[in-house]
């Protein structure tokens, strides 16, 4: 039952918004009472931090090289923008719903977002690039800036420009990237 609420709340918080959506609309989507809901989780807070902690996903494990795994990001933001429903980043949305003052929440995407910020900082280091935390920071601001773009224009190519930025970012640090040279290899 627990994991029904969850589906039900993810996707209802997703798509409406988090303040739009009580606990009434949840419980009766699911055919159950507020009390089983409650019993479950004993308040919609509960529920709200569990929907976001359901949300917080790794970056998956792979092979490829580095310069690869970063790129692809930028590939499936664009497989995501085009997909029907995409409504942005779910943390991002919970801060701008709630507001700074709900510090659960900010704990959260904080949380989400430097786990990405590292995550390329990690791959980056990998490649040797000198200034990685410069260089992950930036790269989460043009996935961050894709996000808003396409939410703004409804233009999944957002990803693609945002990936084109990446390449150039990556190239003046010193990495190749599919077979091109940086700027420092040339001289």
């Amino acid at each position: 039952m627990r994991e029904r609420i969850l589906e039900t709340a993810d996707l209802l918080f997703y798509q409406r918004g988090i303040r739009a959506v009580g606990v009434d609309t949840i419980a009766a989507e699911i055919g159950i009472s507020k009390r089983t809901l409650y019993n479950h989780f004993p308040s919609k807070d509960e529920l709200i931090a569990a929907y976001l902690a359901g949300r917080f996903t790794r970056a998956p494990a792979s092979d490829k090289p580095p310069v690869e795994q970063i790129l692809g990001t930028f590939d499936r933001l664009e497989r995501g923008f085009a997909a029907k429903g995409f409504r942005g980043c779910p943390f991002v949305n919970a801060v701008a719903e709630l507001g700074a003052e709900d510090q659960s929440v900010r704990k959260i995407a904080v949380a989400f977002k430097e786990s990405r910020r590292l995550w390329f900082r990690d791959l980056l280091q990998q490649l040797g690039v000198a200034d990685a935390e410069g260089l992950a920071t930036q790269l989460t601001l043009l996935v961050d800036g894709a996000i808003a773009q396409d939410l703004v224009r409804n233009d999944p190519s957002m990803a693609r420009a945002a990936k084109q930025a990446a390449k150039v970012l990556l190239k003046n640090a010193g990495v190749e990237v599919g077979g091109e040279k940086s700027p420092r290899d040339v001289r």
